[in-house]
């Protein structure tokens, strides 16, 4: 069983930065691609950043340029860089990680941590 765990959220005013971090244990993590998601109450739980097994990434384009995603394999390790911050960054922020197996994806998530951007 693969669990992720992640860390770092917290307040923040308006353009400050924070970075969140998700450790994995129980699979080979260099096998996985990577994900950040973020999900409000009342709304769809959406794609915020992610990363491939060879380190190609991909981002939601409200937050291109302000966030970036990395992965750390010796460390079991995915970051998300978060500068810049908005209001509308405001959200719970979720670990992802999926293989394929088959014909079919495996996918595991974190319990989440919370962002607050407010002055």
């Amino acid at each position: 069983q693969v669990q992720l765990v992640e860390s770092g959220g917290g307040l923040v005013q308006p353009g400050g930065s924070l970075r969140l971090s998700c450790v994995a244990s129980g699979g080979i993590f260099s096998l996985y691609g990577l994900h950040w998601y973020r999900q409000v109450p009342g709304k769809q739980r959406e794609l915020v950043a992610g990363i491939s097994v060879n380190g190609n990434t991909n981002y939601a384009d409200s937050v291109k340029g302000r966030l970036t995603i990395s992965r750390d394999n010796a460390k079991n390790t995915v970051y998300l860089q978060m500068n810049s911050l908005k209001p509308e960054d405001t959200a719970n922020y979720y670990c992802h990680a999926g293989r394929i197996a088959g014909d079919a994806v495996v996918d595991y998530w974190g319990k989440g941590t919370l962002v607050t951007v407010s002055s």
